[in-house]
Protein backbone atom coordinates (compact mmCIF):
# COMPACT_ATOMS: atom_id res chain seq x y z
CA UNK A 1 0.00 0.00 0.00
CA UNK A 2 1.01 3.60 -0.54
CA UNK A 3 2.00 5.09 2.81
CA UNK A 4 1.81 8.66 1.52
CA UNK A 5 -1.66 9.16 0.07
CA UNK A 6 -1.97 12.48 -1.70
CA UNK A 7 -5.11 14.46 -0.91
CA UNK A 8 -6.65 16.77 -3.50
CA UNK A 9 -8.78 19.71 -2.42
CA UNK A 10 -11.82 20.78 -4.46
CA UNK A 11 -9.95 23.65 -6.13
CA UNK A 12 -7.23 21.27 -7.39
CA UNK A 13 -9.80 18.66 -8.37
CA UNK A 14 -11.69 21.16 -10.52
CA UNK A 15 -8.46 22.08 -12.33
CA UNK A 16 -7.56 18.43 -12.94
CA UNK A 17 -10.98 17.20 -14.05
CA UNK A 18 -12.41 20.42 -15.55
CA UNK A 19 -15.67 19.57 -13.77
CA UNK A 20 -17.69 22.07 -11.74
CA UNK A 21 -18.14 21.66 -7.99
CA UNK A 22 -21.76 20.69 -8.55
CA UNK A 23 -20.83 18.03 -11.10
CA UNK A 24 -18.17 16.56 -8.83
CA UNK A 25 -20.52 16.24 -5.85
CA UNK A 26 -23.42 14.99 -8.01
CA UNK A 27 -21.26 12.31 -9.64
CA UNK A 28 -19.89 11.29 -6.21
CA UNK A 29 -23.48 10.90 -4.90
CA UNK A 30 -24.39 8.86 -8.00
CA UNK A 31 -21.35 6.63 -7.49
CA UNK A 32 -19.74 7.63 -10.81
CA UNK A 33 -16.90 9.60 -9.21
CA UNK A 34 -14.74 8.96 -6.14
CA UNK A 35 -16.34 10.06 -2.87
CA UNK A 36 -14.70 12.79 -0.84
CA UNK A 37 -13.14 11.93 2.49
CA UNK A 38 -13.84 14.04 5.54
CA UNK A 39 -10.69 15.79 6.76
CA UNK A 40 -12.28 17.98 9.38
CA UNK A 41 -15.54 19.59 10.39
CA UNK A 42 -15.66 21.79 7.28
CA UNK A 43 -12.99 20.22 5.11
CA UNK A 44 -13.03 17.41 2.57
CA UNK A 45 -10.56 16.04 0.08
CA UNK A 46 -10.21 13.34 -2.52
CA UNK A 47 -7.58 10.64 -2.76
CA UNK A 48 -5.39 11.38 -5.78
CA UNK A 49 -5.03 7.65 -6.48
CA UNK A 50 -8.83 7.25 -6.80
CA UNK A 51 -9.10 10.32 -9.02
CA UNK A 52 -6.25 9.01 -11.22
CA UNK A 53 -8.07 5.69 -11.57
CA UNK A 54 -11.30 7.51 -12.50
CA UNK A 55 -9.45 9.54 -15.16
CA UNK A 56 -7.86 6.39 -16.61
CA UNK A 57 -11.30 4.75 -16.81
CA UNK A 58 -12.74 7.82 -18.57
CA UNK A 59 -9.85 7.81 -21.08
CA UNK A 60 -10.24 4.09 -21.74
CA UNK A 61 -14.01 4.44 -22.19
CA UNK A 62 -13.52 7.35 -24.62
CA UNK A 63 -11.01 5.38 -26.65
CA UNK A 64 -13.44 2.46 -26.83
CA UNK A 65 -16.21 4.63 -28.24
CA UNK A 66 -18.19 4.87 -25.00
CA UNK A 67 -19.57 8.12 -23.61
Amino acid sequence: TNMTQQILKLKELKLITRLSSGSIYRKARQGTFPSPIKLGERSSGWLASEVDRWLEERIAASRNGEA
